[in-house]
């Protein structure tokens, strides 16, 4: 007897074995089909054949194929029909590109694009299943928003400070720093034909388009063509940028370049002549004068006599006072806010890295991933091709376009986290087949199938996403998101119209 229950025992632990290794094996070669029917719902919890239940005898009804997806290394890899949102897409570049070309064929055609992108959304939307996940997005959204726009704020602020603090005479006098990739591309223009110059001198695309690109990526979850939600992917987009935005401004901000046009601040700005108190001290003094450099390195403090310079014009503004060492008005200058921060516009000392190159990259980053196929090929061209652009008008240096290359790859990589083309889902089945694996093995021992066949069941439900929202919420939430949608391409074709 004694020698029966060793061997029962012992039988009843290789099978609980067993079932653990089996179904570990159906978690890591299952598709998503398995989990969710053609429309993306899921399917009622279904343990492997082997613990299923005879099935009575009958005609089998024909299987409705899933939507056209592959996985690769645990991917979302959309199959798109005919290559939709890349077609959209080229579309778009495409007949904003006729400005040049055409501009009455491209004042007719890209109102009739717009309205059918708007409408093509606004149909599909009432439609698309994963409401739900966009509605539990939209905080994480909203907070990757405000994250963003604090961020851009805080550059603004920056590039105002290194655009005023040396004074207009040190930018019509500083001589731009020596660009090997500037005389790379001078060279190639006398050695290449004038067909293949024109085109790379050609302005395909801009920072606008990328903006666009993205935010038709984002909507294109509507239609199935990436993994949702849509706000997920908006969310870590924004943040990236934020993150982005705020390590480029630290970084211009340690040490000012001059620009690659002379000319810029002159042209744009109306600052004083003369520094900044700030730079009189510690700069001025000391900015041409080897042995007056040499002297304050030894000694590590500053010596010099100041110069008799105009003083600063200090405006009452109130709470904001504190900005007025930093943004260094001229006089009658003050809010509304500060007229918008003047305008928000781009600086003239060089700034170090490129930020349209980085929302280039970022918007690459993000359609590789998410869609892929031959429409990120076509991206990482046109990001290529605006870099090169970017260097030969001289917007920025090369060193510029290459560093903001590698710092969007990197930080898209690292934020993963807010949203991911991998499937998730596996990973927490996989995490809860570990937590139940004991009483697996009890169960297995005790030969209760019942059991087993619960415990596999929690470990499937542990991988489906949570609804905790009614439908009249989901509705509201739906019918809200539409109306953005209208409004927001309503705005971009308006604020866009001049390119």
């Amino acid at each position: 007897m004694a020698s029966y229950s060793g061997q029962s025992y012992k039988n009843a632990l290789e099978i609980g074995v067993l079932v653990i290794a089996i179904f570990k094996s159906w978690l890591f070669t299952a598709n998503d089909s398995k989990f969710s029917d053609e429309h993306g719902k899921p399917r009622r919890s279904c343990p492997p054949k082997f613990l299923a239940m005879p099935k009575p005898k009958g005609k089998a009804k024909r299987p409705v194929p899933p939507l056209p997806r592959r996985w690769a290394g645990g991917r979302w890899r959309p199959v798109a029909v005919g290559g939709g949102l890349g077609l959209a897409a080229a579309a778009y570049v495409g007949v904003d590109y006729l400005r040049h070309l055409s501009p009455a064929w491209h004042g007719r055609l890209r109102p009739a694009l717009w309205a059918a992108l708007a409408l093509a959304t606004a149909a599909r939307a009432p439609f698309y299943r994963r409401w739900d996940a966009e509605l539990r997005a939209a905080p994480r959204f909203l907070a990757a928003l405000v994250f963003m726009l604090a961020a851009l704020l805080c550059e603004a602020i920056s590039v105002r400070f290194i655009n005023t603090v040396l004074g207009l005479q040190w930018h019509r006098s500083t001589a731009p720093l020596p660009d090997t990739g500037q005389w790379i591309l001078l060279a190639l223009n006398e050695k290449l034909p004038q067909t293949v110059v024109d085109l790379l001198r050609a302005r395909i695309i801009s920072l606008h388009h990328y903006l666009m690109l993205f935010i038709m990526l984002s909507f294109s979850a509507l239609f199935d063509c990436i993994k949702g939600p849509g706000l997920g992917i908006g969310s870590r987009y924004m943040f990236t940028m934020a993150v982005g935005r705020l390590l480029r401004t630290i970084t211009f901000l340690a040490t000012i370049l001059p620009s690659a046009r002379p000319w810029c601040a002159e042209a744009r700005y109306r600052i004083p002549d003369y520094p900044h108190p700030w730079a009189q001290k510690y700069y001025a003094p000391y900015a041409s004068d080897r042995m007056m450099i040499w002297r304050v390195m030894k000694q590590d403090m500053p010596y010099a006599t100041l110069q008799d310079y105009p003083d600063e014009y200090k405006p009452d503004w109130g709470l904001m006072s504190f900005l007025v060492d930093i943004l260094r008005p001229n006089t009658g200058e003050g809010p509304s806010w500060y007229h918008l921060l003047k305008k928000s516009s781009g600086g003239c000392s060089d700034l170090l890295y490129s930020g349209h190159m980085l929302v280039a990259v970022l918007t690459a980053m993000a359609w590789t991933e998410a869609y892929g196929g031959w429409s990120s090929i076509v991206i990482w061209f046109l990001v290529v091709h605006s870099a090169q652009r970017e260097i030969r008008e001289r917007h920025h240096y090369s060193v510029d376009c290459i560093v903001a290359i590698y710092v969007g790859m990197l930080l898209w990589r690292m934020t993963g986290f807010l949203w991911s083309a991998r499937e998730t889902n596996r990973s927490r089945r996989i995490a809860k087949l570990d937590e139940v694996q004991n009483r697996l093995f009890r169960a297995a021992k005790d030969s209760d199938i019942l059991e087993v066949r619960s415990l596999l069941g929690e470990v499937e439900l542990a991988g489906q996403e949570k609804k905790g929202f009614s439908q009249c919420i989901i509705f509201s939430f739906a019918a809200a998101m539409i109306v953005f949608t209208l409004l927001f391409v309503l705005l971009a074709f308006t604020l866009t119209n001049d390119g």
